[in-house]
Protein backbone atom coordinates (compact mmCIF):
# COMPACT_ATOMS: atom_id res chain seq x y z
CA UNK A 1 0.00 0.00 0.00
CA UNK A 2 1.29 3.42 -1.40
CA UNK A 3 2.08 5.74 2.27
CA UNK A 4 0.65 9.02 2.54
CA UNK A 5 2.76 12.18 3.06
CA UNK A 6 1.46 14.56 5.41
CA UNK A 7 3.06 17.51 3.70
CA UNK A 8 0.87 16.56 0.50
CA UNK A 9 -2.52 16.50 2.55
CA UNK A 10 -2.07 19.44 3.86
CA UNK A 11 -1.32 20.96 0.91
CA UNK A 12 -4.16 19.26 -1.14
CA UNK A 13 -6.70 19.74 1.92
CA UNK A 14 -6.03 23.66 1.62
CA UNK A 15 -6.15 23.65 -2.14
CA UNK A 16 -9.54 21.65 -1.91
CA UNK A 17 -10.74 24.38 0.62
CA UNK A 18 -10.04 27.23 -0.98
CA UNK A 19 -11.63 25.81 -4.48
CA UNK A 20 -14.93 25.15 -2.48
CA UNK A 21 -15.20 28.80 -1.13
CA UNK A 22 -14.48 30.28 -4.45
CA UNK A 23 -17.93 27.93 -5.39
CA UNK A 24 -20.06 29.09 -2.77
CA UNK A 25 -18.82 32.82 -3.99
CA UNK A 26 -20.10 31.37 -7.41
CA UNK A 27 -23.20 30.89 -5.95
CA UNK A 28 -23.49 34.36 -4.46
CA UNK A 29 -22.73 36.19 -7.80
CA UNK A 30 -25.04 33.61 -9.88
CA UNK A 31 -27.85 34.64 -7.38
CA UNK A 32 -27.21 38.29 -6.93
CA UNK A 33 -26.60 38.22 -11.34
CA UNK A 34 -30.46 36.92 -11.32
CA UNK A 35 -32.32 38.77 -8.85
CA UNK A 36 -30.60 41.99 -10.85
CA UNK A 37 -32.27 40.75 -14.07
CA UNK A 38 -35.45 40.40 -12.26
CA UNK A 39 -35.31 43.43 -9.78
CA UNK A 40 -34.71 47.36 -10.36
CA UNK A 41 -31.05 47.36 -10.28
CA UNK A 42 -31.19 49.88 -7.20
CA UNK A 43 -33.43 48.02 -5.33
CA UNK A 44 -31.25 44.63 -5.47
CA UNK A 45 -28.48 46.97 -4.11
CA UNK A 46 -30.80 48.20 -1.03
CA UNK A 47 -30.84 43.97 -0.96
CA UNK A 48 -27.02 43.59 -1.00
CA UNK A 49 -26.20 46.29 1.21
CA UNK A 50 -29.10 44.75 4.09
CA UNK A 51 -27.49 41.13 3.49
CA UNK A 52 -24.31 42.10 3.60
CA UNK A 53 -24.89 44.13 7.43
CA UNK A 54 -26.87 41.26 9.11
CA UNK A 55 -24.43 38.86 8.17
CA UNK A 56 -21.20 40.07 8.83
CA UNK A 57 -22.67 41.94 12.22
CA UNK A 58 -24.21 38.18 13.21
CA UNK A 59 -21.08 36.62 12.36
CA UNK A 60 -18.46 38.80 13.69
CA UNK A 61 -19.77 38.89 16.99
CA UNK A 62 -19.84 35.58 17.02
CA UNK A 63 -16.47 35.31 15.13
CA UNK A 64 -14.64 37.87 18.41
CA UNK A 65 -16.35 35.43 21.07
CA UNK A 66 -16.55 32.40 19.32
CA UNK A 67 -14.36 31.19 22.37
CA UNK A 68 -16.76 32.24 25.30
CA UNK A 69 -19.68 31.23 23.87
CA UNK A 70 -18.37 27.63 22.59
CA UNK A 71 -17.04 27.08 26.41
CA UNK A 72 -20.45 28.91 28.11
CA UNK A 73 -22.40 26.77 25.87
CA UNK A 74 -20.64 23.46 27.45
CA UNK A 75 -19.63 24.54 30.61
CA UNK A 76 -16.36 24.12 30.92
CA UNK A 77 -14.54 25.14 33.76
CA UNK A 78 -10.25 25.51 33.30
CA UNK A 79 -8.42 23.05 33.66
CA UNK A 80 -5.88 22.82 36.49
CA UNK A 81 -2.11 22.23 36.20
CA UNK A 82 -1.80 20.10 39.15
CA UNK A 83 -4.87 18.17 38.75
CA UNK A 84 -4.62 17.78 35.14
CA UNK A 85 -0.83 17.94 34.49
CA UNK A 86 -0.94 15.50 31.32
CA UNK A 87 -3.35 17.79 29.85
CA UNK A 88 -0.97 20.64 30.17
CA UNK A 89 2.40 18.71 29.27
CA UNK A 90 0.30 17.30 26.45
CA UNK A 91 -0.64 21.09 25.44
CA UNK A 92 2.74 22.60 26.07
CA UNK A 93 4.42 19.93 23.55
CA UNK A 94 2.23 20.46 21.07
CA UNK A 95 2.43 24.77 21.30
CA UNK A 96 6.66 24.02 20.98
CA UNK A 97 6.32 21.79 18.16
CA UNK A 98 3.75 24.08 16.16
CA UNK A 99 5.44 27.66 17.61
CA UNK A 100 2.38 28.43 18.53
CA UNK A 101 1.88 30.71 22.17
CA UNK A 102 0.00 27.84 24.81
CA UNK A 103 -3.92 28.07 24.21
CA UNK A 104 -6.17 28.55 27.36
CA UNK A 105 -7.32 24.52 28.68
CA UNK A 106 -10.39 23.78 29.22
CA UNK A 107 -12.44 20.76 30.52
CA UNK A 108 -16.27 20.38 30.03
CA UNK A 109 -18.29 17.34 31.84
CA UNK A 110 -18.87 13.89 29.55
CA UNK A 111 -17.68 10.60 30.30
CA UNK A 112 -16.94 10.51 26.18
CA UNK A 113 -13.51 10.95 24.61
CA UNK A 114 -13.58 14.17 22.88
CA UNK A 115 -12.26 17.60 22.35
CA UNK A 116 -12.79 21.25 20.39
CA UNK A 117 -10.86 24.35 19.37
CA UNK A 118 -12.26 27.64 19.48
CA UNK A 119 -11.14 31.66 19.21
CA UNK A 120 -10.49 33.97 16.23
CA UNK A 121 -6.55 33.84 16.22
CA UNK A 122 -3.90 31.40 18.26
CA UNK A 123 -3.15 34.51 20.59
CA UNK A 124 -6.79 33.72 21.61
CA UNK A 125 -7.08 29.75 21.38
CA UNK A 126 -9.04 27.76 23.57
CA UNK A 127 -8.97 24.15 23.74
CA UNK A 128 -11.36 22.21 25.37
CA UNK A 129 -10.90 18.57 26.32
CA UNK A 130 -13.62 15.95 28.04
CA UNK A 131 -13.23 14.30 31.43
CA UNK A 132 -13.84 11.17 29.72
CA UNK A 133 -10.49 12.34 26.99
CA UNK A 134 -8.26 12.62 30.06
CA UNK A 135 -9.65 9.56 31.34
CA UNK A 136 -9.89 6.82 28.87
CA UNK A 137 -6.59 7.87 26.22
CA UNK A 138 -2.90 7.05 26.64
CA UNK A 139 -0.28 9.24 26.81
CA UNK A 140 0.12 9.58 23.19
CA UNK A 141 -3.62 9.52 22.29
CA UNK A 142 -3.92 12.40 24.25
CA UNK A 143 -1.14 14.34 22.26
CA UNK A 144 -2.76 13.20 19.09
CA UNK A 145 -6.24 14.77 19.90
CA UNK A 146 -4.29 18.05 21.54
CA UNK A 147 -2.25 17.71 17.98
CA UNK A 148 -5.41 17.88 15.93
CA UNK A 149 -7.18 20.79 17.69
CA UNK A 150 -3.29 22.46 17.92
CA UNK A 151 -3.73 22.33 14.27
CA UNK A 152 -7.02 23.88 13.58
CA UNK A 153 -5.66 26.85 15.55
CA UNK A 154 -2.39 26.96 13.48
CA UNK A 155 -4.50 26.48 10.31
CA UNK A 156 -6.95 29.55 11.51
CA UNK A 157 -9.77 27.01 10.83
CA UNK A 158 -11.79 29.46 12.75
CA UNK A 159 -11.75 32.30 10.80
CA UNK A 160 -11.91 30.03 7.40
CA UNK A 161 -15.34 28.89 8.52
CA UNK A 162 -16.08 32.17 9.74
CA UNK A 163 -15.37 33.52 6.19
CA UNK A 164 -17.44 30.74 4.78
CA UNK A 165 -20.47 31.38 7.25
CA UNK A 166 -20.21 35.18 5.92
CA UNK A 167 -20.98 34.12 2.46
CA UNK A 168 -23.29 31.35 3.39
CA UNK A 169 -25.12 33.88 5.63
CA UNK A 170 -25.56 36.33 2.71
CA UNK A 171 -27.14 34.22 0.35
CA UNK A 172 -29.44 33.31 2.43
CA UNK A 173 -30.85 36.31 3.75
CA UNK A 174 -30.72 37.49 -0.30
CA UNK A 175 -32.41 34.90 -0.72
CA UNK A 176 -35.17 35.19 2.14
CA UNK A 177 -35.04 38.91 0.55
CA UNK A 178 -35.84 38.73 -2.85
CA UNK A 179 -38.57 35.33 -1.99
CA UNK A 180 -40.96 37.63 0.23
CA UNK A 181 -40.15 40.88 -2.26
CA UNK A 182 -41.71 39.13 -5.08
CA UNK A 183 -44.90 39.23 -2.96
CA UNK A 184 -44.78 43.02 -2.67
CA UNK A 185 -43.74 44.19 -6.06
CA UNK A 186 -45.22 44.59 -9.11
CA UNK A 187 -42.26 42.93 -11.22
CA UNK A 188 -42.46 45.29 -14.35
CA UNK A 189 -40.78 43.93 -17.06
CA UNK A 190 -38.99 47.31 -17.54
CA UNK A 191 -39.69 46.79 -21.67
CA UNK A 192 -38.80 43.10 -21.11
CA UNK A 193 -41.49 40.52 -23.05
CA UNK A 194 -43.72 39.57 -20.28
CA UNK A 195 -43.18 35.69 -20.93
CA UNK A 196 -39.27 36.21 -20.61
CA UNK A 197 -39.76 37.88 -17.61
CA UNK A 198 -42.11 35.18 -16.28
CA UNK A 199 -39.25 32.91 -17.26
CA UNK A 200 -36.83 35.07 -15.05
CA UNK A 201 -38.68 34.64 -12.13
CA UNK A 202 -39.50 31.30 -12.22
CA UNK A 203 -35.55 31.07 -12.06
CA UNK A 204 -34.42 33.51 -10.11
CA UNK A 205 -37.29 31.33 -7.28
CA UNK A 206 -35.40 28.42 -8.22
CA UNK A 207 -32.03 29.63 -7.68
CA UNK A 208 -33.41 31.62 -4.40
CA UNK A 209 -34.56 28.02 -3.11
CA UNK A 210 -31.69 25.60 -4.16
CA UNK A 211 -28.79 28.00 -3.83
CA UNK A 212 -28.50 28.39 0.08
CA UNK A 213 -29.10 24.46 0.27
CA UNK A 214 -26.28 23.96 -2.20
CA UNK A 215 -23.88 26.61 -0.29
CA UNK A 216 -24.43 25.36 2.89
CA UNK A 217 -23.10 21.76 1.54
CA UNK A 218 -20.21 22.93 0.43
CA UNK A 219 -19.63 25.05 3.50
CA UNK A 220 -20.34 21.27 5.35
CA UNK A 221 -17.84 19.50 2.60
CA UNK A 222 -15.38 22.32 3.22
CA UNK A 223 -15.71 21.44 7.18
CA UNK A 224 -14.94 17.98 6.41
CA UNK A 225 -11.87 19.27 4.53
CA UNK A 226 -10.53 21.15 7.64
CA UNK A 227 -10.79 17.78 9.27
CA UNK A 228 -8.90 15.96 6.87
CA UNK A 229 -5.94 18.54 6.81
CA UNK A 230 -5.77 18.87 11.20
CA UNK A 231 -5.35 15.45 11.24
CA UNK A 232 -2.14 15.41 8.78
CA UNK A 233 -1.03 18.85 10.90
CA UNK A 234 -1.68 16.54 13.98
CA UNK A 235 0.91 13.89 12.34
CA UNK A 236 3.11 16.47 11.43
CA UNK A 237 3.57 18.04 14.84
CA UNK A 238 3.48 14.58 17.14
CA UNK A 239 5.50 12.74 13.92
CA UNK A 240 3.53 9.42 15.41
CA UNK A 241 0.48 8.72 13.22
CA UNK A 242 -0.83 5.79 16.21
CA UNK A 243 -1.27 8.01 18.46
CA UNK A 244 -4.23 9.79 17.23
CA UNK A 245 -5.35 7.10 14.98
CA UNK A 246 -5.62 4.95 18.70
CA UNK A 247 -7.76 7.81 19.52
CA UNK A 248 -9.58 7.39 16.65
CA UNK A 249 -10.71 3.84 17.38
CA UNK A 250 -11.35 4.54 20.79
CA UNK A 251 -13.51 7.16 19.43
CA UNK A 252 -15.49 5.08 16.72
CA UNK A 253 -16.09 2.14 19.25
CA UNK A 254 -17.94 4.78 21.38
CA UNK A 255 -19.92 5.93 18.78
CA UNK A 256 -21.58 2.18 18.48
CA UNK A 257 -21.43 1.43 22.35
CA UNK A 258 -22.21 4.81 24.43
CA UNK A 259 -25.94 6.01 24.63
CA UNK A 260 -25.14 9.65 26.47
CA UNK A 261 -26.67 12.49 25.42
CA UNK A 262 -26.07 16.29 24.84
CA UNK A 263 -27.51 19.62 25.79
CA UNK A 264 -25.46 22.14 23.96
CA UNK A 265 -26.19 23.28 20.78
CA UNK A 266 -25.63 21.01 17.90
CA UNK A 267 -24.29 24.46 16.35
CA UNK A 268 -20.63 23.58 17.81
CA UNK A 269 -20.97 20.12 16.78
CA UNK A 270 -18.25 21.13 13.68
CA UNK A 271 -15.65 22.40 16.25
CA UNK A 272 -15.33 18.67 17.82
CA UNK A 273 -12.87 16.32 16.85
CA UNK A 274 -16.01 14.23 16.42
CA UNK A 275 -19.70 14.82 15.82
CA UNK A 276 -20.12 14.40 19.75
CA UNK A 277 -23.89 13.66 18.68
CA UNK A 278 -23.02 10.64 16.58
CA UNK A 279 -25.58 11.55 14.33
CA UNK A 280 -25.78 8.73 11.41
CA UNK A 281 -25.77 10.83 8.70
CA UNK A 282 -23.49 10.56 6.55
CA UNK A 283 -21.50 11.96 2.60
CA UNK A 284 -23.07 15.37 1.79
CA UNK A 285 -24.97 16.43 5.03
CA UNK A 286 -22.29 15.06 7.88
CA UNK A 287 -20.10 17.80 9.30
CA UNK A 288 -17.33 15.06 9.72
CA UNK A 289 -15.89 12.82 7.52
CA UNK A 290 -16.27 9.07 7.91
CA UNK A 291 -14.35 8.05 10.90
CA UNK A 292 -12.83 4.66 9.37
CA UNK A 293 -11.82 7.22 6.38
CA UNK A 294 -9.88 9.07 8.52
CA UNK A 295 -7.82 6.19 10.29
CA UNK A 296 -7.31 4.69 6.95
CA UNK A 297 -5.83 7.87 5.78
CA UNK A 298 -3.81 8.04 9.31
CA UNK A 299 -2.71 4.15 9.13
CA UNK A 300 -1.20 4.80 5.61
CA UNK A 301 1.09 7.92 6.80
Amino acid sequence: MQRLSFHDQIRNNKIKSFLLIIVIFIFFLILGFIISLILDPSYFFIIMIISIIFSMSYVLISYYNSDKIALASVKAKPASQTEHREFYHAAEGMAIASGLPMPKLYIMESSEINAFASGRNPKNAVICVTTGCLQKLSKQELEGVIAHEMSHVANYDIRFITLTAVLVGMISIIAQIFLRSLWFSSMRGRGRDGRVQIFLILIGILFAILAPIAAQLVSLAISRKREFGADATAVKLTRYPPGLTSALKKIKQEHISSKEKHKFAKALAPLFISDPFKRKIKGLFSTHPDINERIKKLERM
